[in-house]
Formats: C-alpha cells, structure tokens, sequence
C-alpha cells in the first residue's frame, strides 16, 4: 500500500489565509487546509489569547491614510522640518486617528505519524483592524515622537472597524525535523524532547494522539554573546475540568484509585505523569509517592511507566 504524500508549503498557506474569508467558528479555513492533505487528521487545537498591535491612520470618516503608524510619524515628522509642535497641528487639522490590529493566534495540527512529534503545526493569525482613538490629544498633547506614536493617555473614540476581520499566516512547523534540529544540542537533550521520548515510550504514547493534547510554541532569543537560540515550550491544550491532584498523603490503593480517575479524565493512561512535568495540576509529591509505592509493596503501573519514572526520579526534569 502506498503511503500518502504530505505537501504543505508556507507561500501556499499564506495564499489560502489571504483568501479565505474568515466565519466564527473557523470551519472554512479548516475545512480548505483539511482538503490540501486529506489523508492526515487536521484539528484546531487552541485558540490562543487576543493580543494587538499598532496599526496605521484613518481619517475620522474611516479613510485609510497610512497602513503603519510608525513610518508615516517618522516620515511626516521630516516633512514638518523635524517640528513636533506642527507635526501636531497638522494631526489636529485633518483630524487624524489612530488603528490598532487586534488578533487571536490559531494553532492547527496535522497528524502525520504514531509518534509524539510526528505532527505539523500551523499558527494562523484572525485579525481585524480597528479604530479606537484620536492620534493626538489636544488637551494632553504628545512631548515626544515615541508619545506621539503611542500614548500612555489617548483620546478615546468610539471604536470602528476597518475593513473586514482576515487570516494572515504566521508559520508552520514540522515537529519531527524540528525536534531532530533541536537534539543536536551541544549539551543535555533538551527538556521537551525527553517529554516526547517519554511519552513515545509509556503507555500514553501507546493509548493517545500528543498533538491532541498538546502543542509547541518554538522561539528564538539571542545570547549574551549575541548568538542566536533555539528554544522550544511544550503547551498543554486540554479543555477539560480535570481536578488538581491534592491529597499528598495519599499512597496504596487510595494513590492509585486518584491516578486512575485523573488519567480517565484526561482521556489517556499516565496523564498524570505528563502534568506532572508540566506542572499542571499534580505536584511533583505525587511522582515521589507513587515511585515509594512501586519500590514496595505495590505494583500497579505497567512496566514501560515504571521504568519512565524511575528513570525520572533517578534525573528529574520539567517542562
């Protein structure tokens, strides 16, 4: 049987961000991506939190002056003989307002093997830009060009949108090639991958999807010696109301009855573990009291999560 070919290129991602219109819930945009690769699952699996940034210039009636708000304060401030006090008069007579981008970031993934990295993310941005304040204040006039551009104090208006709401696309990332750039490192495999190599290795990995409940947000720093570094944050997804794990005395059959209810309710056996490392709602108590029980009198953890945990206990680690 022949293996379905994945192809999915940036530049056509970006083409079908621009254009597709977006809808509430989404579904055009994945319904559109699921079609480019119908043999992989694709999931939306987080919505992240709005954020905004600065935009460009309308007039009061909605005309676009400028698209960046920056370049045309710069540009005009030269124009007006690197005078603020005209570059404000100016503002003032035409009446000028400000726009800001406000957005939530998408994070798709698409299931491309068994393994916990073996998925491909793609974070879409939905934007829409909107007018909410005058560009300069009259009353509280800017002292500064960086003032100018944005204000601690602006003059609210009553905001409009410009234009209609839009997908931009912001990148996409092969986890697998990803995570193998990142095992290069020249010192200790990195935290996120012994994750993955843990889950891939424990029976979660045997009973659940990774990229079903989790995701990566890669990113790039530069060095105190100004080299540039490649880190990764592995992000839990999960939506459901899955209790934090309290009763630190517990142990025996008491321990192992709360461990099973977290895991069903988290939909995947040693759930527990993964938060654990995560750092979301089990404490790392709980690692040490279920290692003291196995080293016991007790046996209630197959194999493959016994020798994860010992080898966590024996060099532990988060995430």
């Amino acid at each position: 049987m022949t293996e379905p070919t994945f192809t999915l290129d940036g530049q056509t991602l970006a083409k079908l961000a621009k254009q597709t219109l977006p809808d509430a819930e989404n579904h055009s945009l994945l319904s559109k991506l699921k079609q480019l690769n119908p043999d992989y699952p694709l999931r939306l699996a987080r919505i992240g939190s709005e954020w905004y940034r600065i935009g460009g210039i309308v007039d009061v009636n909605g005309k676009r002056i400028a698209t960046d708000v920056i370049e045309w304060t710069e540009r005009t401030f030269r124009e007006c003989g690197q005078n603020l006090h005209t570059l404000i008069e100016h503002t003032l007579e035409q009446q000028l307002c400000a726009t800001q981008i406000i957005g939530n970031t998408l994070y798709l993934v698409m299931q491309t093997g068994k393994k916990a990295e073996e998925f491909v993310q793609i974070e879409i941005d939905k934007i829409q830009e909107v007018s909410n304040r005058f560009l300069v204040d009259e009353l509280n006039p800017p002292e500064d060009l960086e003032e100018f551009i944005d204000p601690l104090e602006p003059k609210a208006i009553q905001p409009f949108a410009i234009g209609t709401a839009r997908y931009q696309y912001r990148r996409k990332t092969d986890v697998a090639i990803f995570m193998a750039e990142m095992s290069k490192h020249p010192f200790n495999e990195h935290p996120a991958q012994r994750f993955m190599d843990d889950f891939n290795r424990s029976s979660a990995g045997a009973g659940a999807t990774f990229c079903h409940d989790w995701i990566i947000r890669p990113f790039r720093h530069t060095g105190r010696f100004g080299e540039q570094i490649v880190n990764v944050e592995i992000i839990n997804t999960q939506a459901k109301n899955i209790p934090y794990l309290e009763t630190l005395t517990a142990k025996g059959t008491a321990l192992h009855t709360q461990l099973n209810r977290f895991d069903r309710q988290a939909g995947y056996p040693f759930a527990w573990f993964f938060y654990m490392l995560k750092g979301l709602w089990v404490p790392t108590q709980i690692g040490v009291a279920v290692f003291k029980d196995i080293s016991g009198d007790f046996s209630y953890l197959p194999e493959r999560d016994v020798a994860v945990l010992k080898d966590w206990i024996s060099t532990p680690y988060s995430v």
